[in-house]
């Protein structure tokens, strides 16, 4: 009797993920990623009132629609409606939303050292991220056209570049860590 059960099979789409290696990797990267945004966030941002997790940043949406900010793409539980590929389709064009935002305002920022770091971080996570895909070529990050007609424009669209990123990039953390199987996550506990 025991012969005759078997376990459920594994949905297709688990082959999407390449190894659990990668995942691993897109983790760590993501940490990397969330451990720096305060660093950055305070070398480029010198307006006081701009603070990261800060219940002031709710005003900010009026400016944030002057300057024309984009949102970032929505990554949620996996379910039936929201699949794994789209959840990581859903991560590597947010990471490329947040490298081209973080590029057309660089160029306008007093110290970008971080900043550059930053940007290559959030290009080896999309690579991974891409891995997990198995597609054949990472895309280009589209160039961003915000409209920024002064150092205040620049200060707010980094800072909301920042915010935005730093609430992606967990609930990317909370989407990765479902792919790592429950034992993987007691051993790093």
């Amino acid at each position: 009797m025991a012969s005759l059960a078997r376990s459920a099979p594994l949905p297709e789409e688990s082959t999407l993920v390449a190894n659990l290696e990668v995942v691993q990797r897109s983790r760590s990267l993501i940490q990397k990623i969330l451990l720096s945004i305060p660093d950055v966030h305070e070398s480029c941002i010198h307006i006081e009132t701009l603070k990261l997790n800060s219940s002031e940043n709710a005003k900010l949406g009026i400016m944030a629609t002057k300057i024309e900010f984009p949102s970032a793409p929505v990554l949620k539980s996996l379910s039936e409606n929201f699949t794994l590929e789209t959840g990581l389709k859903h991560m590597l064009e947010g990471l490329q939303l947040h490298r081209a935002l973080l590029s057309s305002v660089s160029p306008r920022l007093e110290n970008i050292d971080k900043v550059t770091q930053l940007l290559d971080d959030i290009r080896d996570l999309a690579i991974q991220i891409n891995k997990m895909l198995k597609a054949v070529v990472l895309p280009s990050p589209t160039p961003m056209a915000l409209r920024l007609s002064g150092e205040y424009d620049v200060q707010v669209a980094t800072h909301l570049t920042l915010e935005q990123l730093q609430s992606f990039g967990q609930d990317m953390v909370r989407l990765l860590r479902t792919l790592v199987p429950s034992s993987e996550e007691e051993m790093e506990s």
